[in-house]
């Protein structure tokens, strides 16, 4: 069987990565948060807890190599149930959810060049075409995804340079002097913040996902995840200083979106229109590559369960075409019945939640290599345990604090994992 290269896998996390938040978490951001070099220093702080929880996963990788990200580390390493419902979380919160920001997003930008275009409509297009795309053959897909996720370093290269080279009335918005102000970072709006750059920086763990049909998975996955979190925290924090010193902090509080605010404050609206075109063909490499990576864990849940064992089916190609295309359907419902905010602070929640728990599973892990028989040598994460215990900690305070804020999310969460049970036990296979 054919499988996904290094240079894939690293496309694969830089396109899950870089999507709807960069471009539109920071109005959501400024709502609570007056300095400007605390939003930047969470963008930093986002990259650093992203950057150890893919030392995390890589280490779980190299030493537990299939497929299907949490579900399958928790699976082997904690109990078939917290993989279950981490697998179900992931494909449809998880996955399912910002495949519906991001193109609805899309659809957003694409409306602000072109407004007879509902963004629905176009954004329901792009997940229907990319369903397609990955359902054919693994050269269709990679030779896709490469391509795309290529573009888009691109595009927001020269929207970067473009923004610089332009100048700005603004940069006095951001100086030397106050980013010593780090006040806001460690308060509660600074952690309710924080959940919007944890859901951009969310997919640091896609490669994770195909994992099982990457060429070289040992090998690879580690350089994958590491070089894609170390690019995409670069690019991240550009950005926002970008979009911080060149729109004022007024025009950018509340808005969704920030890239077409900045466009039209730097170049003019006749620029605007064409960074509107540029932003939204960006967006086609997050939704291709989030359709591409997600539906593994839904493969491997029908091929460990009799009862959802059509989500296990493969296609002439060796593609879980049926998993992909219920995925898309799943991602069409959350476009057509929830609002932006809503999606995005409950996938966050969710998602945050779900890699604390496969984070926690490394101790696990190490411990079982620990008294078994010694293996050949491969990937362990650096300076352990201090990558895992970053990542514990400063997710966990966002996910709790967040959590109290928004009981409603809570209250669903803890919904999910009672009534999951029931349907566990229906779908098990028969010993």
């Amino acid at each position: 069987m054919q499988g996904y290269s290094v240079k894939v896998a690293t496309a694969v996390v830089v396109a899950n990565m870089v999507g709807t938040g960069v471009f539109t978490s920071l109005g959501f951001q400024l709502m609570a948060i007056e300095s400007t070099a605390a939003i930047l220093w969470l963008w930093v702080l986002g990259g650093l807890c992203a950057l150890c929880g893919a030392l995390c996963y890589a280490e779980l990788g190299a030493h537990h190599t299939a497929s299907g990200g949490e579900y399958h580390f928790l699976t082997e390493l904690i109990h078939p149930y917290a993989g279950f419902v981490s697998g179900c979380v992931s494909a449809t919160v998880g996955f399912a959810a910002p495949i519906a920001l991001a193109s609805l997003t899309f659809g957003i930008y694409l409306n602000t060049a072109f407004t007879g275009l509902p963004p629905k409509v176009t954004a329901s297009a792009l997940i229907v075409s990319m369903v397609l795309i990955h359902t054919r053959t693994y050269r269709d897909s990679s030779n896709g995804q490469y391509a795309l996720t290529l573009l888009k370093l691109l595009l927001i290269g020269a929207f970067i340079v473009t923004a610089v080279l332009a100048g700005s009335d603004f940069a006095d918005q951001v100086t030397t002097v106050s980013l010593f102000d780090v006040s806001e970072v460690v308060s509660g709006a600074g952690a309710i913040a924080l959940i919007y750059v944890t859901y951009a920086y969310s997919g640091w763990n896609a490669a994770t996902y195909i994992l099982g049909e990457l060429e070289h998975p040992q090998r690879d996955l580690p350089r994958a995840l590491v070089i894609g979190c170390a690019l995409v925290t670069v690019i991240y924090v550009l950005l926002n200083t970008v979009f911080l010193t060149s729109a004022s902090v007024s025009a950018l509080t509340g808005e969704v979106e920030i890239a077409y605010i900045v466009a039209d404050a730097v170049v003019g609206e006749e620029g605007a229109f064409i960074v509107s075109l540029l932003l939204s063909g960006i967006l086609i490499s997050t939704v291709s590559a989030m359709i591409m990576a997600g539906p593994r864990a839904l493969q491997r849940i029908g091929q460990d369960y009799e009862g959802l064992r059509w989500l296990g089916e493969t296609n002439k190609s060796g593609l879980p075409a049926n998993a992909i295309g219920f995925m898309g359907v799943v991602a069409l419902l959350f476009l057509w019945t929830s609002t932006f905010e809503q999606i995005l602070l409950f996938a966050g929640i969710i998602m945050a939640a779900n890699t604390l728990a496969t984070v926690i599973s490394v101790f696990i892990s190490r411990h079982k290599r620990a008294v078994a028989s010694p293996v050949e040598r491969l990937f362990t994460m650096p300076w352990y345990p201090l990558p895992a215990i970053v990542f514990l900690a400063v997710t966990g305070w966002t996910v709790i604090y967040t959590a109290l804020q928004f009981p409603l999310q809570l209250i669903v969460t803890a919904m999910i994992v009672t009534v999951g049970y029931p349907l566990f036990q229906y779908c098990r296979r028969d010993p």
